[in-house]
């Protein structure tokens, strides 16, 4: 299957969380960065979810934002330290592409944030992802 999901990093899962609807799945990206993934007790029986599982990450481009440093005092989890490789601008909105360790990731933001943040190839920036726009995929 083919995806138009931009973002698609390997990874294992080191936790699975459960609740009352939602679980919280921590996974070690390849990079040794751990993400928390908000998913469905149903998806995590339905993808055999458990500590040691392989799956992939997903996140839209839309659903990254980008921080010049790390953010405090915020709820959003996912932050990964990366590098900005390519800036692609169009009339209204940009796609910048990040490269964090053992992956790279992509974040379409506006035009205007591009400018305001000062961002340009070689730019130390902070991909953030909620938990909730996290997905995760078996093989």
């Amino acid at each position: 299957m083919s995806l138009s999901i931009r973002n698609q990093i390997a990874g294992t899962v080191v936790a699975v969380t459960p609740g009352e609807v939602m679980a919280a799945v921590r996974v070690r990206l390849e990079g040794g960065q751990e993400i928390t993934a908000a998913i469905t007790l149903d998806a995590v029986s339905e993808l055999g979810l458990a500590a040691g599982s392989a799956v992939r990450a997903l996140v839209k481009s839309t659903e990254v934002a980008l921080a010049t440093a790390a953010v405090e005092g915020l709820s959003i989890r996912n932050q990964i330290p990366g590098t900005v490789t390519d800036v692609a601008a169009g009339g209204a909105m940009a796609s910048v592409k990040v490269a964090v360790v053992g992956a790279e990731l992509t974040a379409v933001i506006t035009k205007d944030a591009v400018a305001d943040l000062g961002l340009v190839a070689g730019s130390s920036v902070v991909a953030l992802m909620k938990s909730t726009e996290v997905s995760l995929a078996t093989a």
